[in-house]
């Protein structure tokens, strides 16, 4: 019970800085790394071909690719066992 009610104490103050965020942008590998070397060598950053950014487009790319690899993880599967005697 002890270990149980730190683990809960630990959680809430682990989590207080994230609860008193203000808002602002945190800055990623890109902008902080990526864009800055990119810049002093000339190249200027260019929209993607398919921006994920909009909606749930990102979600909707992943669960199409899930049900693609499981489809081909189960057909691959089943060829595996087909010669296979159970018994």
């Amino acid at each position: 019970m002890k270990a149980f009610i730190l683990i809960i104490f630990l959680s809430i103050l682990v989590s207080l800085p994230i609860i008193g965020h203000t808002g602002e942008k945190w800055s990623g590998v890109d902008e902080v790394v990526i864009e800055k070397i990119a810049a002093e060598h000339g190249r200027t950053p260019s929209e993607p071909l398919i921006n994920t950014d909009q909606g749930d487009l990102l979600l909707f790319v992943f669960l199409l690719a899930g049900g693609i690899s499981g489809f081909v993880a189960g057909y691959f599967f089943r060829k595996l066992e087909e010669g296979r005697d159970r018994n």
